[in-house]
């Protein structure tokens, strides 16, 4: 016994770098009968949209070189008079009233006409969007739009690969069993019929022309804000669309748009006209008892 107690740590250390290599070549093992994919990056990915994930909600600045940072806005901007229209309680409440019904009629829908529409009715839809409010008057928002038919068949390629793993993999099974009472699923056949997509883009920071960054504050809320009143005016315009947010596959519709990487895709939406035999979903909205609290 006293000939083993000097030998009892080696032969411990020992025993240890045997196990160790023991499991490392069977982990090697279980790798190698895995298959081989094209782009295994994609495999790990959570039910996040990773691209999505950043810090620039507030500032970007704090683990960058300040001197890519521009620092301050526009001094001494001015401040000029705003008189609104005002209207008497009447006409006040025929005015909500009919704004109300007119967005009550609006649906989500996936059979969209080929039938051209007129390129001002979507620039001006596009204005009425970039009227919305942003942090620090930033208008953080970039509204690409898609007409070319083979553009639109790359992204529906991309968009619907993606999906797909989305519905296999990342959604789970209650999301998909939720799912089935609208009917949908990762074909997205309006990507091609539709003429025009909107992608819109989210700017994390803006790039002024000398290189410099600026912070865009709550950029994602802001431009959250602009696709609603996009929503509302392509309605008002007789159009229709589906809301899309397409997962995990905002890298490669950034690289095929050749869009810079301070943009951020946050939603696609197909648009034209309904389809002669579109159909939606009977669904019911909440009365207005279950959204407001009066206090």
């Amino acid at each position: 016994m006293a000939l083993i107690s000097p030998l009892t740590p080696i032969f411990v250390a020992v025993l240890c770098v045997v196990i160790a290599l023991v499991f490392r070549s069977l982990q090697n093992r279980d790798s190698a009968s895995r298959p081989v994919s094209n782009n295994p990056q994609r495999e790990a990915r959570p039910w996040v949209d990773e691209d999505l994930q950043d810090d620039t909600e507030i500032s970007s600045k704090d683990n960058e070189d300040d001197d890519e940072w521009v620092e301050g806005g526009e001094e001494d901007l001015a401040h000029v008079p705003y008189t609104p229209m005002r209207y008497p309680p009447e006409e006040m409440l025929e005015r909500s009233q009919h704004f109300y019904s007119l967005l009550n009629q609006r649906r989500s829908v996936r059979f969209i006409s080929p039938e051209p529409v007129p390129r001002a009715v979507i620039d001006n839809v596009i204005r009425a969007a970039g009227t919305a409010p942003s942090g620090a008057h930033t208008e953080p928002w970039t509204f690409v739009v898609v007409a070319d038919a083979e553009t639109k068949h790359k992204i529906r390629l991309i968009v619907e690969e993606e999906e797909e793993i989305n519905y296999r993999q990342r959604m789970g099974d209650k999301w998909v069993k939720d799912l089935e009472r609208l009917r949908t699923n990762w074909v997205k056949e309006y990507l091609d019929v539709a003429p025009y997509l909107i992608l819109i883009f989210k700017q994390a920071y803006g790039i002024l022309p000398n290189g410099k960054k600026k912070t865009h504050y709550y950029n994602e809320i802001s431009v959250s804000i602009a696709c609603g009143l996009l929503l509302a005016a392509l309605h008002n315009a007789g159009l229709v669309t589906v809301t899309s947010t397409p997962l995990n596959c905002g890298p490669m519709l950034r690289a095929l748009l050749r869009r810079p990487a301070n943009e951020k895709l946050l939603m696609l939406l197909p648009v034209g006209y309904a389809a002669a035999d579109a159909t939606v979903p009977d669904l019911k909205r909440k009365p207005l008892d279950d959204i407001v609290v009066y206090i």
